[in-house]
């Protein structure tokens, strides 16, 4: 080994994401319920898109993601100049970190907040803060006196994961009057379209100059395998992340089945409508068997467990008959288990496995 070769500072301090995972040895029929992907997958019209996008596998994509951008903008109501893709909205966290912190610098976070803010800070070289929440929701006064004239960036999930939680338009304003003047709000909208009629900030972004929100394709529109995202915000910020995207950092597959899946919002808004249905279903399934969560406005419900022993022991159990939900330990939730809501026959499947682990019958 050759200890002159060393990555920067505070590499090596960033734990590994882990995702959800997929399968269980030795067990067949699996049910994933643990990334909050979309159980009836992507419109028919992305996955058209996306073979006919096979014919062009030697052609370089669009740099500027010009058509994608514009169909964004036509279906949101936005400027395609200030729409930027990304690799996933997980690359617009990492361009805004980049961008705007590093050494010294502060990045602010809720303690149960998405953990690429984290990593994407400590890759910049910026101090992580945390800042607790109040019953598993975004506390507003904590996240202003965690900030100082050493604070970059404020992310905010809205609605949250792993919680399900939100805050209204008119917290998400008071935040970004009180932020310092040097500091940038990013609304992280991955489950936006889950809350119907929702504009996930886009009016407190058109107002003001320090609010940028980030969006994906990978829930809702059910591309997660594709790995596209956007974002939108003031021209002075999405010019400054622009010149350090990758010029090909979107493929020409991944940027076809984005527009033809944006397009399609009739289909969106039926799987909005099944998950909201099947949501309350297995919040009070659940409820009934003496496991609680909070209202959830996301795909998925963060069942919470008496301790920690519990949520394990029944996280077991439901692995054994096919299940598989994430345990939250890493967002600092040890007694809570996130469930995606999946179809009618996977919800009805898992909270009959709960009421089996709990003895009712």
């Amino acid at each position: 080994m050759n200890d002159q070769i060393r990555p920067q500072p505070g590499i090596l301090d960033i734990a590994l994401y882990v995702g959800g995972k997929a399968s269980v040895a030795g067990v067949s029929n699996i049910v994933k319920l643990s990334s909050n992907e979309n159980p009836f997958g992507p419109s028919p019209k992305a996955k058209e898109a996306y073979q006919r996008s096979v014919h062009n596998l030697h052609r370089y994509p669009s740099t500027d993601h010009a058509s994608l951008r514009t169909a964004i903008a036509e279906v949101h109501g936005l400027d395609a100049s200030r729409v930027i893709c990304g690799v996933g909205s997980d690359e617009i966290i990492h361009f805004l970190c980049q961008a705007y912190a590093g050494p010294k610098d502060e990045v602010v976070f809720t303690e149960h907040g998405f953990l690429m803010y984290r990593i994407s800070a400590m890759a910049a070289g910026a101090t992580p803060v945390e800042v607790p929440e109040r019953d598993r929701t975004t506390d507003v006064d904590a996240i202003l006196r965690a900030c100082n004239r050493r604070t970059k960036l404020v992310f905010i999930a809205n609605p949250n994961n792993p919680t399900g939680t939100m805050i209204s338009a008119a917290e998400v304003d008071r935040l970004a009057q009180g932020l310092p003047p040097q500091a940038i709000l990013v609304l992280d909208g991955a489950y936006a379209e889950y809350v119907d009629g929702f504009d996930a900030g886009l009016a407190l972004i058109e107002s003001r100059s320090n609010v940028i929100m980030t969006r994906t394709f990978s829930k809702i529109y059910g591309l997660g395998g594709l790995r596209i995202g956007w974002g939108y915000g003031p021209k002075e910020i999405i010019d400054v992340l622009n010149r350090i995207r990758g010029p090909f950092n979107l493929s020409n597959a991944q940027q076809e089945a984005a527009e033809a899946a944006v397009r399609d919002q009739d289909y969106i808004t039926r799987c909005r409508n099944d998950n909201a249905k099947m949501r309350h279903w297995l919040a009070e399934a659940l409820a009934e068997l003496g496991v609680p969560s909070d209202t959830s406005m996301a795909n998925f419900v963060l069942a919470r467990f008496a301790n920690g022993d519990e949520a394990e022991a029944c996280d077991t159990y439901l692995q054994g008959h096919g299940l598989i939900v994430r345990r939250v330990t890493s967002y600092k939730l040890p007694h809570c288990l996130r469930i995606t809501v999946g179809d009618e026959s996977s919800c009805r499947r898992v909270a009959h496995a709960i009421a089996q682990f709990k003895g009712v019958k």
